[in-house]
């Protein structure tokens, strides 16, 4: 392999990884938050048990995924030098104020909330978590604008070879940024109310602190709902506003090739790239991918034809992460629906208690799909329609690369390892071993 080749693996290792834990800590924390608000209402132990036992697993979760974070941004400057040269002025201006001005507030306030619980009045300390919660998320949004930025680059000039930071507003509060933002968002709370819902189902299928549990699984319910369902209508957004930003990424989604209008959507195809044609095509919704792309039939949607063939990003891997994501959120809604509909009776509803531990991996690959729709689907451009990839590249030795990436791997593995067993660990000994630990 050469040095572009294992840079991007290296990379996309990365990402992955760190991924697995950026979603949890997005929506775990409002859910903590959540729980402990109730107890300083209510005035009811159960809800303060309920903050201190999700709260541990919040902060086991936390600690892997800023280890991970940090090397991500480090692969900037080693790996992808004439990527920092050429934007570092823009991408890097957002990572800075990411760091300053919501990181350093999340990571002081979530020390506030552990050392807090006999040290703060029960308000303050509630808000302590509440300050965790949001600053995470504002954290998420300047870290999306500066991905944003790359994927439909706004508010920038050309100086002295160099894309140099004009309109810094525009970047910020593009229609781009918003959606990824909220789709993000989404996906990252749908994973935390399935991982509540997962949790408390196996101890209440097993008869342990059923008031506890489901107490829990109630609030996790009318969460994970009201965001799975929202997540249906943001993909929506989020896809239509490809149609101007990048059409080459919805034509690869959809394996779209002739440009038209009235274009159908083919629940059921196959793409065969090197005739540039579908090889399957059945189960049509006429004018569906008009009305997605422009919320009118007649819209024209542009074919992956219209792009020269070293311009389209790889179709096959794109096209499956959407059905599979697609396929993914649509699941969660009914199984949300579900729970909710039947959150009251919660205790005696075995196939459903069966079935919620099973979930908890799938939005963790649904967020990842997700991701690679997100960046494979950028490619060639590392920057869309501005820098390609293979010109971001450092001029590094291939054996700086491979070794690199073997070392890499292996401390993920094991933080991975560590990470999850802890969670395993603690999920199951459930809130009395946990809660004063």
């Amino acid at each position: 392999m050469d040095v572009l080749t294992l840079s991007r693996l290296q990379f996309a290792v990365a990402a992955y990884f760190h991924f697995l834990f950026v979603p949890l800590t997005l929506g775990l924390s409002f859910l903590v938050a959540i729980m402990e608000t109730f107890f300083v209402v209510k005035g009811d132990e159960d809800y303060k048990r309920m903050a201190k036992f999700w709260g541990k697993l919040f902060l086991i979760n936390f600690a892997v995924g800023i280890v991970t974070g940090i090397t991500l941004e480090f692969q900037f400057g080693t790996n992808w030098s004439k990527y920092s040269e050429f934007v570092g002025d823009i991408f890097g201006s957002l990572l800075a104020i990411e760091a300053t001005a919501a990181f350093f507030l999340e990571s002081t306030f979530i020390a506030v909330w552990f050392f807090g619980w006999k040290k703060l009045s029960p308000k303050m300390h509630c808000s302590s978590i509440w300050i965790v919660a949001i600053a995470s998320n504002i954290s998420a949004y300047w870290i999306l604008s500066a991905n944003a930025w790359m994927q439909h680059p706004v508010g920038y000039a050309i100086r002295n070879g160099r894309a140099e930071l004009a309109n810094f507003i525009e970047i910020i509060t593009q229609k781009y940024a918003v959606l990824e933002f909220l789709h993000t968002l989404g996906g990252a709370y749908i994973l935390a109310g399935f991982f509540v819902l997962g949790i408390s189902a196996w101890h209440l299928f097993r008869k342990n602190e059923e008031a506890f549990f489901i107490k829990s699984f109630k609030i996790a319910a009318v969460w994970t709902l009201i965001f799975s369902f929202a997540e249906l209508g943001l993909g929506h957004l989020a896809a239509a506003n490809l149609h101007e930003a990048q059409p080459a990424k919805l034509a690869a989604m959809e394996a779209h090739w002739e440009t038209g209008r009235n274009v159908p959507m083919h629940l059921l195809s196959w793409p065969d790239t090197d005739n540039e044609k579908n090889a399957i095509e059945t189960l049509s919704v006429p004018s569906a991918l008009s009305i997605l792309a422009g919320n009118v039939p007649d819209t024209e949607v542009k074919g992956l034809k219209d792009f020269a063939p070293e311009d389209r990003p790889p179709v096959l891997p794109v096209f499956l992460s959407f059905r599979i994501m697609v396929g993914l959120g649509c699941l969660f809604a009914f199984v949300a629906l579900w729970a909710w509909w039947k959150r009251s009776q919660i205790a005696t509803q075995t196939l459903l208690l069966k079935l919620l531990p099973w979930m908890i991996p799938l939005p963790y690959l649904a967020n990842q799909f997700g991701w690679t729709i997100a960046e494979l689907g950028r490619q060639p451009w590392i920057v869309y329609g501005l820098m390609k990839t293979s010109d971001a590249v450092s001029p590094i030795a291939v054996s700086q690369v491979a070794t690199s990436l073997v070392a890499f791997f292996g401390v993920y593995a094991l933080l991975g390892a560590v990470n999850f067993y802890l969670l395993f660990k603690f999920a199951r000994k459930g809130p009395g071993e946990v809660a004063n630990a």
